[in-house]
């Protein structure tokens, strides 16, 4: 029963937020509404969402753009700029001048797949691109990704699939 609960509970803050991060839906060729997030990449929906300034900035500083744009499909756990306050100044430096370390933190975020959140919550952990495995833990309507609460789900992008994320993940 809570696995249904947590699945009902993630589809509906997806439907919510789908709206509140890629915008206001549009009417597609068909006359259906269409999520205008699910017309852009992984990176323009980032960019567009406004609460993703930092990450954008790394993945351009990691030279990850081009990959987060390409055809996927991918799942980003997505650290806002708030998650990224968190971190210390002295991390950050850090990270800033070692590209590799960069990267390896970034696609710690990613999976080389599309996971819903339905697909989520069935899981344990999921492989990142950095080749790491991230924990999932379900707790009643609460969604954790290697420690961070997932704050908004299935953002949809044209290659996959972003999760909002309050923490950003380090691996180790």
């Amino acid at each position: 029963m809570k696995m249904i609960r947590s699945i009902s509970t993630l589809t509906a803050l997806a439907a919510a937020s789908a709206v509140a991060v890629a915008g206001p839906a549009s009417a597609g060729p068909s006359g259906g509404a269409a999520s205008a997030g699910a017309k852009k990449d992984i990176v323009e929906t980032a960019v567009q969402a406004g609460q993703f300034n930092t990450l954008t900035s790394l993945l351009k500083k990691a030279g990850l753009v081009k990959t987060l744009k390409g055809k996927g499909p991918y799942t980003v756990f997505a650290p806002t700029d708030a998650a990224f306050a968190k971190v210390p100044q002295a991390t950050l430096d850090e990270l800033g001048q070692d590209k590799a370390k960069l990267r390896s933190v970034l696609l710690y975020h990613v999976a080389g797949r599309k996971l819903t959140a339905a697909k989520i919550v069935k899981r344990r952990s999921v492989k990142t691109l950095n080749g790491q495995r991230v924990g999932i833990r379900v707790r009643g309507e609460t969604v954790r990704i290697g420690g961070a609460r997932v704050t908004t789900a299935d953002v949809r992008a044209s290659n996959g699939v972003i999760h909002v994320i309050n923490k950003v993940l380090i691996p180790r």
